[in-house]
């Protein structure tokens, strides 16, 4: 039986493959907890801190993490239909997760490593990336408008049909990318890295692509 209130007193700290589902621990100090491999399904997180936490291949699908110090590292993790509003994901280490149907509003992932993590069809309508790392990552279908994206390394991700209207994406590595039916309307694109781009069918009406890189 897991004593909840000692780790909600930071007693316990070594939790790997624990099975939290559906548990409180919101407005808690969880730094440098380790739950990796946990079960956390449906966990209310909501306000609290795991900053430097280890949740690699947690499972955290439809958990609460509304505003929550998420500077940890979630390689692997399943965060489908989470709700992260609101929260601190600067330099996180997000390699492989799974974000699809997650709710991103007011996300800051200025620095956060997000190569190969699934975020397809998912709302990042104004969102911090810059400096993240999305190489290969899937943002097909994403909501990406008005976001900032400077300096982000897309590298070979896929990006058909993603709406980047308004995006400002100065600086960015493209290389290799799927722009196909993708939609760049106004987008700021100078000094970006379009080498091997696919821009079949895209929209590129207003875009701003002075200095970029061929």
């Amino acid at each position: 039986m897991i004593n909840i209130e000692a780790i909600r007193s930071g007693e316990i700290k070594q939790l790997p493959g624990v099975d939290l589902e559906d548990e409180d621990l919101s407005n808690v100090d969880l730094s440098s907890i380790n739950f990796a491999g946990a079960n956390l399904v449906g966990t209310n997180f909501t306000g609290s801190k795991l900053n430097g936490g280890h949740l690699e291949g947690a499972n955290l699908m439809g958990a609460n993490l509304v505003r929550t110090d998420l500077r940890a590292n979630l390689m692997g993790a399943n965060l489908m239909q989470a709700d992260l509003t609101g929260s601190d994901l600067r330099g996180s280490n997000l390699r492989g997760a799974n974000l699809m149907a997650a709710r991103l509003s007011e996300v800051s992932f200025a620095g956060a490593f997000l190569s190969g993590a699934n975020l397809m069809n998912v709302n990042l309508q104004g969102v911090d990336l810059r400096g993240s790392d999305l190489r290969g990552a899937n943002l097909t279908g994403a909501n990406l408008k008005g976001a900032d994206l400077s300096r982000v390394d897309l590298q070979g991700a896929l990006l058909s049909e993603a709406n980047l209207e308004e995006a400002d994406l100065r600086g960015a590595n493209l290389a290799g990318a799927n722009l196909r039916s993708a939609n760049l309307l106004c987008a700021e694109l100078e000094g970006a890295n379009l080498s091997g781009v696919d821009l079949d069918r895209a929209c590129v009406v207003g875009t701003v692509v002075s200095e970029m890189v061929l």
